[in-house]
């Protein structure tokens, strides 16, 4: 199991674009991976469970995964985050 926290950056918070990008880049890893925020956790493979939160800027939320590929999908879904400017 690996988990990670991050911070939304982005004015616009988690909306459904960086949610579809987040979603796509989720579904790319076998791991089971689930977005932690505000006290609820959703399936990061799911659009309408991301959406669901409504994640503004400023949030904490923690990427959390568990499988043969955990560890890399919780990279590659912070590095997303990054390179889409939506959290750090």
């Amino acid at each position: 199991m690996a988990e990670k926290t991050f911070t939304v950056t982005a004015e616009t918070g988690i909306h459904a674009r960086p949610a579809t990008v987040l979603v796509q880049t989720a579904s790319k890893y076998d791991a089971d991976v689930n977005l932690e925020y505000n006290g609820k956790t959703v399936n990061l493979k799911s659009i309408m469970g991301v959406m669901s939160l409504g994640i503004p800027q400023g949030s904490q939320i923690k990427i959390i995964a568990a499988g043969s590929d955990a560890d890399e999908a919780v990279e590659g879904i912070g590095q997303t985050l990054k390179n889409e400017g939506l959290g750090e």
